[in-house]
């Protein structure tokens, strides 16, 4: 299961991480249900940690790296078995392994070098089922990866969608949208979904009812965000249908939880404005969309914009 059948004509390929557990079958079927969608190749990349320095310059323990070999092997041949299932074609896919320190900056290396459009990963252990938990893994990608990352909740495998659905984007009207919006309504399109541009308008708790007249601090907020809507979706030029929601609610997660997911749905944000142009940077509000989605969410790098493949941006 080493090449990869003919060229894809988009220039997309798909590098998701894989561990032999419950968060590495997350991954894989999340992974391949986009690139089926998309009929691009996919990367299965099994990252382990480098060869223990040995007794002098150059040589390594023999006993551990024989000892990483079989786990690696081991690793893919799980990933292999579980793709059959999925029923991907062998043809389609390439294992890989790679040695770094950490598994989230293993990804970002591979990536760059296979020129991946998008990373997969699975959440954490220790996150509650149905949400994703950010472990060291997606730690390091979501605060330096320079292309899309996705990321499975806990127990996606166990209940996978025939397909995605739609891509719901968390939007905030700033300096910096334009090119996340292109490559969400590019990514939306070689998934084969339909793009909703969702704003939370966020009240604080214990809100003075004097704030509730009409043309109130609440009001203003709405109309506010029903605006930044309108001009985001005319960013598309007509060219992409874009339905608008807002949704109020006292939190972040609260707020979240009013508004419906389907089943196959996938959550977008944006990176944190303070972040590294060009990498993904979980920012405190995407933080929290995050951890209260109860769906694959999508972080898009700042300054991204459409683009055939991984290709660097600028």
């Amino acid at each position: 299961m080493n090449a990869v059948r003919g060229s894809d004509p988009s220039g997309m390929r798909v590098l998701v991480g894989y561990s032999p557990d419950e968060r590495g079958d997350d991954a894989l079927a999340l992974a391949a249900l986009a690139a089926r969608t998309m009929a691009a190749p996919l990367t299965v990349l099994h990252v382990h940690p480098p060869p223990w320095p040995a007794r002098g310059p150059g040589s390594v323990d023999a006993e551990w790296v024989a000892y990483l070999k079989a786990q690696a092997e081991e690793a893919l041949a799980a990933a292999a078995g579980r793709l059959a299932e999925l029923d991907v074609p062998e043809a389609d896919v390439t294992l890989r392994v790679h040695a770094h320190r950490g598994s989230g900056r293993g990804l970002i290396e591979v990536a760059r070098d296979m020129g991946a459009g998008l990373i997969v990963a699975g959440s954490a252990p220790r996150g509650r089922r149905g949400r994703v938990a950010i472990g060291s893994t997606a730690d390091q990608l979501l605060h330096g990866s320079p292309v899309p990352v996705m990321l499975a909740p806990r127990g996606y495998a166990a209940d996978p969608p025939g397909r995605l659905a739609r891509m719901t984007l968390a939007y905030w009207r700033r300096r910096d949208t334009e090119g996340p919006l292109s490559a969400a309504a590019e990514l939306a399109g070689r998934l084969d979904v339909e793009l909703r541009l969702l704003t939370l308008v966020l009240r604080p708790p214990g809100l003075s009812a004097r704030f509730h007249v009409p043309g109130g601090v609440l009001d203003r907020q709405l109309a506010q965000a029903e605006e930044d809507l309108r001009h985001a979706a005319g960013l598309f030029g007509g060219r992409t249908p874009v339905e608008r929601l807002t949704a109020v609610g006292p939190d972040v997660a609260k707020t979240l939880g009013t508004v419906d997911m389907l089943h196959g749905e996938v959550l977008a944000c944006l990176s944190g404005q303070d972040g590294p142009l060009r990498k993904v940077f979980l920012g405190e509000t995407a933080g929290k969309i995050v951890r209260a989605a109860a769906c694959p969410v999508l972080l898009l790098p700042r300054g991204s914009a459409a683009r055939a493949g991984g290709e660097s941006p600028g």
